[in-house]
């Protein structure tokens, strides 16, 4: 079984930052893709920022600049720096990766969110 657990989050006002952990545990034989999405209440989740296993990343225009994706292939960790973060970046974080499990095969995993909050 594979899961993915995210941490970081919390309240901090406009130009703050704030750095989100999602870690991946379990039978994983290797990890592709992994990536932060985010929805905000009433919206769509979104895409947010993407790195591949060989650390390219690609970031949506609304972040960029802003936010930086890195990962750690031999934690099975991705993170996510939040600077100069704005209101309208409030909202659920998830964290998604493409995991080759020892047992299952190729699937997507989500972890549970974690919220980010930017407010005075």
């Amino acid at each position: 079984q594979v899961q993915l657990v995210e941490s970081g989050g919390g309240l901090v006002q406009p130009g703050g930052s704030l750095r989100l952990s999602c870690a991946a545990s379990g039978s994983i034989f290797s990890i592709n893709a992994m990536g932060w999405y985010r929805q905000a209440p009433g919206k769509q989740r979104e895409l947010v920022a993407t790195i591949t296993r060989s650390k390219s990343t690609n970031y949506v225009d609304s972040v960029k600049g802003r936010f930086t994706i890195s990962r750690d292939n031999a934690k099975n960790t991705v993170y996510l720096q939040m600077n100069s973060l704005k209101p309208e970046d409030t909202a659920v974080y998830y964290c998604n990766a493409e995991i080759l499990s020892v047992v299952g095969g190729l699937h997507d995993y989500w972890g549970q969110g974690t919220q980010v909050t930017v407010s005075s």
